[in-house]
This record gives structure tokens, sequence and C-alpha cells, in this order.
């Protein structure tokens, strides 16, 4: 499936154990990027990662549900449900393409002080360009009633109880949409203040945020985020 993306994609080892993969990694240099499955013969590869230090991107693909949290917490930056297709896997490189691309043009060289260039303020998009079968579409930005990422995909949601696909991640989006408009809510939502019905206490001193339109799962403001986001809501 790598192969047939035509991305110049080349796998520098297939490793069917932990032990296997532990001296594989402690011999070679550090690979762009691994995909692997969770379950490793009788162990997980989690215990790759606590045997050795890992600091490349990591795609998950599983059977499995209950290890999601936990591999977003060894640089996993997607985690795809079996049985994985074409397009799934296409997302998640791309994800990992553009990610690659960001932090890239994040490296900066060291000036003089008396040479410190004047930074350009950011530009918000007041369109995206989003994905539906063979079609790329684009959409204003202010009808997005709010952004959602889950296995390794983003979505954007507009009237109609339209969804559609996008190939940014959500911090990428944070960076380009309006942040009078658009409130990054926690890792999986990014919403438009105008699409928001009203906002309730949750147990853990959670907020727990109603839109117009339904959402895939409940959006929850974590007690650490809630009084910047009341502070944005009345702003």
């Amino acid at each position: 499936m790598l192969r047939s993306l035509n991305l110049g994609i080349h796998v520098s080892a297939i490793l069917c154990s932990v032990a296997s993969a532990v001296k594989w990694l402690s011999e070679h240099p550090a690979p762009d990027l691994i995909i692997t499955e969770t379950q490793l013969g009788d162990e997980t590869s989690f215990d790759i990662f606590q045997t050795i230090d890992v600091n490349v991107p990591i795609i998950f693909c599983t059977a499995y549900t209950q290890y999601a949290i936990r591999a977003f917490d060894v640089n996993s930056i997607a985690y795809l449900l079996k049985p994985i297709d074409q397009n799934t896997l296409s997302c998640a490189i791309l994800k990992y393409e553009r990610l690659r691309e960001l932090f890239n043009t994040r490296e900066v060289t060291a000036l003089p002080a008396d040479h410190v260039p004047v930074l350009e303020k950011s530009v918000t998009k007041q369109y995206v360009l989003v994905y539906y079968k063979e079609k790329i579409i684009p959409i204003r930005t202010a009808d997005i009633h709010f952004v959602y990422a889950a296995n390794g995909m983003v979505c954007v949601y507009i009237a109609g109880q339209n969804e559609y696909m996008i190939h940014y991640t959500l911090d990428q989006l944070e960076e380009i949409l309006d942040p009078f408009s658009f409130f990054k809510a926690n890792r999986q939502f990014i919403i438009n203040r105008n699409m928001i019905v009203n906002v309730e206490h949750y147990y853990g001193r959670r907020l727990l945020v109603k839109l117009t339109m339904e959402t895939p799962i409940m959006i929850l403001v974590s007690k650490i985020k809630a009084i910047d986001f009341l502070r944005w809501l009345e702003s």
C-alpha cells in the first residue's frame, strides 16, 4: 500500500518483534517515520519505546481501540483502525508530510542582536480547500461550524450536515483561522463562536459546549483552558 502511493517511500526494515525492533533501532540511524502494530508477538510495541528513546513520528495500525490514548504519549501522529484502506493510509502519510514541512520551516538560524528581522503577522484565511471523493472544494472559513480530528483524519463540518476531509492538522488550522471567531477547545475540536448555543458546567470543573450542529462526541473544555475559553467567548 505504501509503494502504491508513489511518494518515493523507502522501507528501511520490517521488524516482527519487540526485541528485533529494539536491536535495529539501537544499531541504525533513526528513520523518518515508524509504522507499527500495537501487538508484536507476546508484547506490545509500547515496550519498544519504554526500552529505548524513540524521537520520530509514529503511525499506529491496529485492531484495538484501547491503546489510542497511550499512543499519543509516544509521538503518535495517527491511529489507524483495521481494516485500513488506501485513502486512510494516504491521509496519515500526508499528515506526516505536512508536519515535517511545518517543523522544517520553523527552524531558525540565530542572528546578531543588531540584525533582528521584523516578523510578518500571520494572515488568517477566508477560504480553505476541502476534499470530497475526487473533488477539491473551496469553502468559506466563516461557514465552518466546527473542526473534528479523530483516527488520524481532520474533518470540517458546515451547514447541512456536510462533512469534508481537510489536509491540515488542528494546530495548522488554529494558525490560519480567525482567532476571534475560532477556538481550539481540546485536542479534537476547533469551534466557531457563532455556532455556540450554550456552555454547561461539567464533571471535573470542565465545560461542556453545545453547538447548533450535532457533534460526533461531546465537546469538553478542560478546567485549565476553561478561563481562557470564557474570556474568549465574551471578548
